[in-house]
């Protein structure tokens, strides 16, 4: 759908391991349309090279502050102030403590955070996506360097949880690509929706005959599930009411998993009561056994 087109981010990469992920993100940017330019730390190319995300985006990366090629036509050895002036959005993924805690304090010793403290604040927005080890994470000065980022207007995006390189299992991942990307798209959806709940219907529903067999039909649940996507996108609190079907849950959609038109029915009538919008996009069952046998019918 090129939800992207006309976009020019600015990527930057911070030292860490997550940043082979962002070399996914800058791919999945560019096939939504979006142009990408790659600002990169010294830590960040231990992890990743230059040559790499240069292919991946098409466009020469930056790596240093005294970098002395031209960008938006400037010819004036100041890329800190070009490439910040081109963006529509900054995105830092990975931002490592480190990097959130320079921020912070106005520090800024290198390009990528030079980049972020001379930007206009009013038009170019900046999305962080931390990533590090669990107890760096949860560590109080981490916390409160997140809670001063967010109070000076800097989005910072949740962390996944699960095993880290390090060996250990908590909170710290960076999100996968495909969560930022559809954070990175809803950052951009106009909030047309905001203050609303939205409720969906999506998917089959399946009558049971006995224990194996039942009433059904083909339908996959995509159309709902993309309503309820787009609902979230544009900034409602979303439910999505779903039979059985194989789909992933749109990111920060709530779910319900149900199985027979009358499950269904009972949870929206439930759900309706606190909903300022309900869509029905549910294929239900035209029909259903008078009774359920509790043992397979032998032929």
């Amino acid at each position: 759908m090129n939800e992207l087109a006309g976009k020019h981010i600015v990527l930057g990469l911070s030292g860490g391991i997550a940043c082979y992920k962002a070399a996914e993100l800058c791919r999945a940017l560019v096939k939504e349309g979006a142009t990408v330019q790659v600002v990169m730390t010294e830590a960040a190319e231990q992890f990743m090279t230059a040559v790499t995300m240069q292919a991946l985006s098409g466009r020469p990366v930056f790596t240093s502050q005294w970098d002395a090629r031209t960008s938006g036509g400037a010819d004036n050895n100041m890329p800190h102030i070009n490439l910040s002036r081109e963006a529509d959005v900054i995105v830092v993924a990975p931002a490592s403590a480190d990097f959130m805690a320079k921020l912070v304090h106005g520090r800024a010793d290198e390009l990528l955070s030079l980049m972020c403290l001379a930007r206009p604040i009013e038009s170019v927005p900046l999305i962080l996506a931390p990533a590090m080890n669990r107890e760096m994470w949860s560590h109080p000065a981490t916390q409160r360097n997140i809670e001063q980022l967010r109070a000076d207007g800097t989005t910072v995006l949740d962390v996944g949880a699960g095993e880290q390189a390090c060996g250990e299992t908590g909170d710290g991942r960076m999100l996968e690509p495909e969560e930022l990307l559809y954070d990175l798209v809803r950052f951009f959806t106009p909030k047309l929706l905001a203050g609303q709940h939205v409720l969906v219907s999506a998917g089959p529903t399946f009558e049971a005959i006995d224990p194996v067999r039942g009433l059904t039909n083909l339908s996959s649940g995509k159309m709902g599930f993309a309503i309820a996507r787009a609902a979230h996108e544009a900034g409602a609190q979303v439910t999505l009411v779903a039979g059985p079907v194989g789909l992933p849950t749109p990111r920060g959609v709530g779910r319900v998993n149900v199985k027979s038109a009358l499950n269904m029915q009972k949870s929206l009538d439930h759900l309706a009561q606190a909903a300022t919008v309900f869509v029905s996009a549910a294929a239900v069952a035209d029909w259903r056994p008078a009774q359920m046998l509790d043992q397979k019918i032998k032929k």
